[in-house]
């Protein structure tokens, strides 16, 4: 072993000596996470600890892509990583501990959220993911259980296990990423080059989801996610879409009119209605940039935003929850301790799921657009 070889893996020891891991958070196919401490400092960290498998699997340039974003992403609204070590066949992440999350504070019921707190939390997303954009990486994994809130109620962006440079428009990317509800109709559609406009589409529906407190389009497959979008924002033409006839699914659904958007969100101000639906643009080429996105209206106009230390919080965060295994599905980080929180009134994801795919197929498309609660 070279001398350069033997100094790196002293190093790679000494960082491993700092911290201690405490219970687990939660485990996914690839990854676990335990809530641990500096050893010094005591300061709280969140470790993750990514298994990896043979360098084809795919699973290690995963876990590559994820450290490089973080080490290059240095921004008050994304997770910070502190430190980087290997043990055996598994890579740990170490970072900052968060105590609860955006699917979370969605779900509490005793929560009451105003005008004013959506603004903030659409605020500090959209920071996060215009530096991203900036950086010219997309995240691919938009949805509330991603975005973590800190304990003086700043949100952070987080997990960037399928985060992908991008600019190449020639470049391919796999069509089959992001959470399927969350998911972009161009990438429902098979496209393979495509920008940051499909993480505008997901945070379009993670800010009807704040004004609804339920999903917006909760679809149980990629035909009846498309069928579920094409009802609640009308089935797109040509004209409104360009290309859109001719991307790789193919192009057979349905024509669906346009609904009255205003009307399912009708404790939203019209400035917020506006954002949302340029967010929700079906063209990718015309739907607003994050950049553009914090310059809109709707940020400028009354009310303030609520300062991030004054946001509604819940009771019981995720260091609370102890959670020893999988549900054998692949989940991302925390995602098992909200699954866990049922017993406080919360509905978990996994009876979403269920009680979604027990509906008709019918009244899951219709369920959106018919009432505002």
């Amino acid at each position: 072993m070279s001398s350069k070889a033997i100094l790196g893996e002293e190093i790679n020891k000494e960082t491993e000596s700092l911290y201690k891991k405490e219970k687990k958070l939660g485990e996914g196919t690839y990854a676990v996470v335990y809530l641990g401490h500096h050893i010094k400092t005591g300061r709280k960290v969140a470790i993750k600890k990514i298994k990896l498998g043979n360098m084809r699997s795919g699973l290690d340039m995963s876990a590559i892509r994820e450290v490089k974003a973080l080490r290059e992403l240095r921004h008050p609204n994304v997770i910070e990583l502190i430190d980087v070590f290997s043990h055996k066949t598994s890579l740990n992440l170490v970072l900052e501990f968060l105590d609860t999350d955006l699917e979370i504070v969605i779900k509490d019921k005793s929560l009451v959220f105003m005008p004013a707190d959506i603004k903030s939390w659409m605020m500090m997303a959209l920071r996060g993911l215009d530096h991203c954009h900036r950086c010219w990486l997309l995240h691919r994994d938009l949805k509330p259980n991603n975005f973590l809130i800190a304990s003086n109620g700043q949100l952070k962006l987080a997990d960037f296990g399928l985060a992908r440079e991008f600019g190449d428009v020639k470049r391919a990317m796999t069509s089959q990423t992001v959470t399927r509800w969350y998911r972009a109709p161009e990438l429902l559609l098979g496209a393979t080059n495509y920008t940051g406009s499909i993480d505008i589409w997901a945070m379009g529906c993670i800010f009807a989801e704040l004004s609804l407190r339920a999903p917006y389009l909760p679809g149980a497959s990629d035909l009846e996610q498309l069928t579920t979008t094409f009802r609640a924002r009308g089935t797109p033409t040509e004209d409104e879409w360009p290309g859109v006839t001719k991307l790789p699914a193919g192009y057979n659904f349905e024509r669906f009119p346009k609904p009255q958007f205003s009307d399912l969100f009708r404790g939203s101000s019209d400035d917020a209605v506006d954002l949302m639906n340029k967010m929700l643009a079906f063209n990718p080429v015309t739907r607003i940039g994050a950049s553009d996105a914090l310059q809109h209206a709707y940020f400028r106009s009354l009310p303030r935003p609520t300062a991030p230390a004054k946001l509604p919080r819940p009771a019981q965060n995720i260091a609370d929850v102890d959670v020893e295994t999988a549900d054998g599905g692949k989940k991302r980080q925390y995602e098992d301790a909200f699954d866990d929180m049922a017993g406080n009134g919360i509905e978990t994801a996994a009876a979403a799921r269920d009680r979604l795919k027990a509906e008709p197929a019918a009244k899951r498309a219709d369920l959106r657009i018919s009432s505002p609660a």
